[in-house]
């Protein structure tokens, strides 16, 4: 988790377009606390998840790298 935190720290809106983690593996399977938290009931993506995705949904999400 600490490698995570530290790529998420230098990402910018340029640099999410090509990010590292659109090359990983795809998967159904979240992970808390990786790809996502609970906050008062309701899921929240985190910047990691968003970055596996690689495009922005337009949802004005909080954790949006783009």
């Amino acid at each position: 988790m600490d490698k995570i935190d530290a790529y998420i720290e230098t990402m910018t809106p340029q640099k999410a377009l090509q990010n590292k983690a659109l090359s990983l593996p795809k998967t159904e399977k979240l992970i808390e606390d990786v790809d996502f938290y609970i906050e008062n009931g309701n899921y929240v993506f985190t910047t990691w998840f968003h970055l596996k995705r690689g495009n922005c949904c337009g949802n004005n999400c909080r954790h949006c790298p783009y």
